[in-house]
């Protein structure tokens, strides 16, 4: 058995698009980039993000797009606009864009932890 090496990525957010920093982030996380690149092992690296308040948010998602959630209740859906979340946490808004790229399974929270963001 091979060990895992990891690097670690440092990636400045400014001026980039959400969606496309997140996919080459979700591809760093998950070790897709590499040669030993295997399912169901979690050999990917660390991610370090600056700038996160500086993202690029194209089209008009910035007024229109709306987090959902649910707490399993009788009328309990919330919802958040994207501008109130980035606006109070902009890592938050790069994070769930990252977390809904990758795979849902018992690998994804452990890939999650290593994604460092900077304010």
């Amino acid at each position: 058995m091979e060990k895992i090496v990891r690097k670690t990525h440092q990636i400045d957010a400014t001026d980039r698009p959400l969606g496309r920093l997140a996919s080459e982030i979700a591809i760093l996380l998950r070790g897709k980039n590499k040669p030993s690149f295997r399912p169901h092992i979690d050999g990917g690296d660390i991610v370090e993000i600056s700038n996160c308040n500086k993202i690029k948010f194209t089209g008009k998602k910035f007024e229109q797009k709306v987090y959902i959630h649910h707490t399993m209740h009788p009328g309990g859906l919330r919802t958040k606009k994207l501008a109130d979340v980035f606006a109070k946490d902009p890592g938050m808004v790069l994070k769930e864009a990252v977390m809904g790229m990758l795979p849902k399974n018992k690998l994804r929270d452990l890939m999650i932890k290593r994604l460092l963001i900077k304010k």
